[in-house]
Formats: C-alpha cells, sequence, structure tokens
C-alpha cells in the first residue's frame, strides 16, 4: 500500500467495461494530460501498464475506478507502484450530476471526472488495500456459496409452483426442505401421482426408513395420504411438460448440491487455517456458516476501520438521518454493501438462541414497539460494537465476561434476563 506522503507521478481514471475501458490521464506536474482507450484483454492491460511504469518511473501512480473487485482491479492490484482508489459508482453519478445538471453522460467524461476526483480528493478517498490470500478466498467462497443457495431457493419455489399444478400431494410425501435427498430420490422414482399410487405398502415404508426416517406415526400418515390419493388433473398436456420439467429441476438441484458441498468444504479447509477463526466462532450463533461470513466482513486489516462507528455506517446496520431547517428524518441505509449488511442481520438473528443478553436485547426493544428486524437491526448495531472490540484486541468473546459488565453497569437488560 502506498502512503499517503509518496508524491504521486500521475492521475488516471478508468472508466472501465466488458469489452473496453476509457481511460483519462494526466501528469502531476500539469505537463500533459491525454484521454486513452484499451481492450479488456491481459495482453492490452499488461502492455497500457508497463507504458505507465515507463512514463512514470519518478513515483507511484494514482488510478480511480469504480470498482473494488472483479477482473480488472484484480489485474492491477499486481503491481506495486499503482495505488488503487475504488469509489461507489453513486459517488461518481453524484459527482458528475454537480457539472452536469442536463444528466448527460459519456464514458470518456466519466474517465475525466474520475481523474479530477483522485487528483483534488485523494486524501479522502480511501486507498484500497488488498487482504491476504486466505482472507480473500474465505471472502470469494462465502460471496459464491450464497448466490449458489439463492439459486436452489429460486428452483425450490418454482418445484413447488410445479408440483401444485399436477402432484400436490408430493409436497407433503417429501417433507422440508425439498431439496434435500429424500425429496430428490422421491421426485427421481415417483414422478406422478398414478407411480405412488401402485406402489406397495412395504416399497414405501422402505423407502422412507433408508432416507432416515424413523418415525412410524409420519410414515403412517404418509401411507394414508398415498391410500387417499386422487390425481388432481388427467389433462396429459399439463402433466407431460410438467414432469419433464419436475425431472429438469431435480437434476438442477443435484448438481448445486453437490457444488454446495464443494464451497463449504473449500471454505472450511481455508478458514480452519485463518488465524482469526477462532475470534469469530466465538460468538453465539455463528457456527459454520455465519463465522466466515464475518471473518471476509471484517478482514484482518485492523486500520481499516478505526471505529466500531465505521463498521456499523459501512455494513449499513447504523441509520441514515437527514436533517433541513427544523425537519430530522431517521431511515433504513441502503447504500450499503447487501452481502455484509445481510451477514450481520442474520447473526442477529441466529445470536438470540444462543446468547441470554442478546434474547433479552431484543424482547426490549420489541416491547418498546420496535419491529422484528428493525429490533434485529439494533441488535446487530450493538453485536458490532462487541466485534469491534474482540477484533482489535484479537481477543475471543466471553459472554460470562459480558454479562458481568452489564451487572456492574446496573444495565436495564438485567430485568429481561432474569425474567
Amino acid at each position: 500500500m502506498i502512503n499517503d506522503t509518496d508524491r504521486f507521478s500521475a492521475f488516471v481514471g478508468i472508466d472501465w467495461a466488458d469489452l473496453k475501458h476509457d481511460i483519462s490521464i494526466a501528469s502531476a506536474d500539469g505537463s500533459y494530460s491525454e484521454c486513452q482507450v484499451i481492450d479488456h484483454t491481459p495482453e492490452a492491460l499488461k502492455l497500457w501498464v508497463s507504458q505507465i511504469r515507463r512514463r512514470h518511473s519518478d513515483g507511484p501512480v494514482a488510478i480511480c475506478l469504480e470498482q473494488s473487485r472483479g477482473p480488472l482491479i484484480s489485474h492491477l492490484m499486481a503491481y506495486e507502484f499503482l495505488a488503487l482508489f475504488p469509489v461507489n459508482p453513486k459517488a461518481l453519478a453524484r459527482y458528475r450530476e454537480a457539472f452536469c445538471v442536463s444528466g448527460s453522460k459519456d464514458d470518456p467524461s466519466d474517465a475525466d471526472f474520475l481523474r479530477e476526483m483522485v487528483s483534488m480528493h485523494y486524501d479522502r478517498l480511501r486507498q484500497w488495500k488488498p487482504e491476504d490470500e486466505n482472507s480473500r478466498t474465505v471472502a470469494f467462497l462465502t460471496e459464491t456459496r450464497r448466490k449458489a443457495v439463492d439459486e436452489r431457493t429460486r428452483l425450490t419455489n418454482r418445484l413447488r409452483a410445479e408440483l401444485k399444478t399436477f402432484f400436490p400431494q408430493a409436497l407433503a410425501l417429501i417433507g422440508k426442505p425439498i431439496y434435500q435427498k429424500m425429496a430428490i430420490s422421491f421426485l427421481r422414482r415417483w414422478k406422478m401421482p398414478q407411480d405412488i399410487i401402485r406402489a406397495r405398502d412395504k416399497t414405501i415404508r422402505n423407502f422412507y426408513t433408508e432416507h432416515g426416517c424413523r418415525s412410524e406415526k409420519l410414515i403412517e400418515r404418509r401411507l394414508k395420504l398415498i391410500r387417499n390419493t386422487v390425481p388432481l388433473t388427467s389433462d396429459k398436456a399439463v402433466i407431460t411438460g410438467s414432469v419433464i420439467t419436475v425431472r429438469m429441476i431435480v437434476r438442477m438441484l443435484i448438481s448445486l448440491n453437490n457444488s454446495i458441498s464443494e464451497y463449504e468444504n473449500a471454505l472450511q479447509v481455508i478458514f480452519d487455517k485463518h488465524p482469526d477463526k477462532k475470534i469469530f466462532t466465538s460468538f453465539p450463533g455463528a457456527g459454520d456458516t455465519l463465522a466466515p461470513r464475518l471473518l471476509a466482513a471484517w478482514g484482518t486489516d485492523r486500520q481499516r476501520f478505526k471505529s466500531a462507528e465505521n463498521m456499523q455506517n459501512f455494513a449499513g446496520v447504523a441509520p441514515v438521518t437527514r436533517r433541513s431547517g427544523k425537519t430530522a428524518v431517521v431511515s433504513v441505509r441502503f447504500a450499503c454493501p447487501q452481502f455484509v449488511r445481510q451477514t450481520f442481520h442474520e447473526f442477529a438473528r441466529c445470536s438470540l438462541k444462543k446468547s441470554v443478553w442478546a434474547m433479552a436485547f431484543y424482547a426490549m426493544l420489541r416491547e418498546r414497539g420496535k419491529s422484528h428486524h428493525a429490533a434485529l437491526r439494533s441488535l446487530a448495531f450493538k453485536w458490532i460494537r462487541i466485534m469491534f472490540r474482540c477484533w482489535r484486541e484479537r481477543i475471543e468473546y466471553d459472554e460470562a465476561k459480558y454479562l458481568k459488565a452489564l451487572r456492574r453497569a446496573n444495565s436495564p437488560l438485567l430485568k429481561y434476563i432474569s425474567s
């Protein structure tokens, strides 16, 4: 990472795209400025960087662009003489609107605006510092795993809707969640109501026991449902298309389940090696899924967040206050990384079952009229303060120690804890 005290020899703004990049470059001494367009290929990028290095060998070069992740920044991060300043697209849009009130937009002019931002305000922008390889791997794996889980959710919703058109009894017979192994095996074996009606009770009973269903009452209830099953429709037009669709979705779910397992196995291997693992697994409710996500959110650079408030704002947990004259409005913060906000929100919910004070804090807010999600955001806000201390000092969370601190402070939570 290049220090702010280093003198930049040039300032660059890059408006990136899938096929080409518009570049605006100017020397720090004002001797020249020019615009370029280069193809988005590794060869073109490498050639351009080598030209910049030869041209500005007397100092580092500051580059401003609209992203903090992607193929372009992954390529540029390999060069130590480049100082990268990623900005939020909204920041560029507001900067552009200050000078182009008509709303006009063009790639070359955006590159110019980015160059102006970094040349005039680099001391107020945050220079991007890549995390170590293990932390970056954990971050990528947690996000890609979550995308796969979201895709599985979308497919299960579609599968549920498809079954309701011709085989609604299957939803009661396969249990929940319907992407699990038993549900998939059921739908591969019995594709239509007529198939399960013709099956013998012994065959069905063996199927359930082989897939871990040991409850005789549940098996008997399902057998009774099968005996009373009446096909919803006999329209072959509906049945033919629906059966093919179900088979397609089932194959996709099998593939997704395997991929999610691969993500989780790879994530576990990397997470086990991480030096901060014990810090984040010590938080109640984090578990195997949320602990790596919390680690990815905080990272390992202890200078990245100067205070807990920095993370509260970054994660979108802290509210936004807008004041104008006598009017003041407090609202939810939407300008934030959605995955990070979701991580803290989900952790706050999971901590309710594992942390005594968290459940008491939630109960107190609900009693005061807060909605469920507002209470969880407030709980996440409080958890971030605790996490910041543990993360900054590299210590594990201790619930008993925190409860003692609440008693010493005579916290109003004590009333809800005792009850």
